[in-house]
């Protein structure tokens, strides 16, 4: 995989796969920038190596039809403010309106192309979808992490009809931060998972117990866990089919030398609303019609204490429902310990990038990684299909 820097961009059509996937309100005003801030490095880069270039990326699930409340208007708007430069915007990705305004691209111009996600080719990975979008340039980058676990055109097809490729500096940043605390940690290595399936994260689970010193769990997928104990964990959810795969788990840690840390108190409610009347117990005791929406005090204490000594920190999935502030202590206790720790940490995108902002401490983390799906991807061991199509 070559890197951006490696690859002779003067006056050359530069394609870079962005992600723009932005969080907006009902009036189309973008609600987060982080991801276009993210790309911000890269374009000013290529602005004074002075390429052409041009913008890609998806935005939502519009199935492959047209859906104005999705288009990427607003996010070219936002990118020439943070520029303080124009930046084009042509209404569509593909077709000859599109090539002409290529053509008329000057060194150091930015030009933003529509969604993506507005072609069901982009999702099927057509190969002529691939080839049209290839022909736009002489040089492709990527620089879109969050989405480089999926095999799409805009990720695997196009460096297929493309001479040169490369990856940019984001996708670069990702890799390197999470390799640097899997493959060569500062020990001890303490992993926190969360969230709410088993099912979502098994692979990551178990992969991370050939790495991981302590693995932490919590979050609705520790009721699964709870219940291979056999425990009566009330109405909290639980995966039943995945029962005894978790004991599978546990007893795995074990054999591997892993310490192991699950909640030894909840905290629980007659139903998921920000006024149902909640109360604190202990695993065991559970109510019969009530749900585990949090870790409990105990187990915040017995996992800040985990966590404090760590070299290393690798977190994703928050330890509750922390979007209501009822239900956040848990991930709030955890969050302070990770910030106040003196282990590098990185952050896995999605709800734990999230959770980290609304408890305050973002800017405490190490790195925050800009990609929940493609993150979990590496946690499971996996190679990302984006960056193996770079090679």
């Amino acid at each position: 995989m070559k890197s951006v820097k490696e690859l002779n961009l003067f006056g050359k059509k530069v394609l870079v796969r962005v992600d723009y996937n932005l969080p907006m309100d009902e009036n189309q005003n973008i609600t987060d920038d982080n991801r276009i801030l993210s790309s911000l490095p890269l374009i000013h880069y290529l602005i004074e190596e002075r390429a052409k270039i041009i913008l890609i990326s998806h935005m939502g699930r519009p199935d492959g039809k047209v859906e104005p409340e999705l288009s990427l208007a607003p996010a070219a708007s936002h990118l020439s403010k943070l520029l303080s430069q124009d930046v084009a915007f042509v209404s569509e990705c593909i077709g000859q309106n599109v090539k002409d305004t290529v053509e008329k691209l000057q060194n150091s111009d930015i030009l933003l192309l529509e969604n993506l996600r507005f072609h069901r080719e982009e999702k099927a990975n057509d190969p002529v979808f691939s080839k049209e979008l290839a022909s736009l340039c002489d040089v492709y980058i990527n620089d879109a992490f969050s989405v480089s676990h999926r095999c799409h055109a805009s990720i695997v097809g196009i460096p297929e009809f493309v001479s040169e490729s490369g990856a940019g500096f984001l996708l670069e940043k990702e890799l390197e931060s999470y390799h640097d605390a899997i493959d060569n940690p500062k020990k001890p290595l303490v992993a926190i998972v969360g969230g709410v399936k088993v099912s979502s994260k098994l692979g990551a689970l178990k992969n991370m117990l050939n790495y991981v010193d302590k693995l932490i769990i919590g979050g609705a997928m520790a009721n699964t866990f709870l219940r291979s104990y056999g425990m009566d964990m009330g109405a909290s959810r639980i995966e039943e089919a995945l029962v005894d795969t978790a004991l599978g788990i546990i007893k795995e840690a074990g054999q591997k030398g892993v310490e192991l840390y699950l909640p030894v108190d909840l905290v629980v409610a007659e139903k998921f609303d920000k006024d149902t009347l909640k109360k604190e117990v202990s695993v065991h005791d559970v109510p019969a019609a009530w749900m585990g929406l949090d870790i409990g005090p105990e187990t915040g204490r017995i996992f800040a204490k985990a966590i404090k000594g760590a070299g290393t920190i690798v977190w994703n999935g928050p330890m509750g429902v922390f979007e209501m502030e009822r239900f956040r202590s848990g991930t709030q206790i955890v969050a302070n310990a990770v910030a106040n720790s003196r282990g590098f940490s990185v952050i896995g995108g999605g709800d734990t990038d999230l959770a980290v902002k609304l408890c305050k401490v973002a800017d405490k983390m190490d790195y925050i990684s800009t990609g929940g799906g493609a993150f979990l991807c590496l946690m499971e061991g996996k190679q990302l299909p984006g960056v193996t199509a770079l090679a």
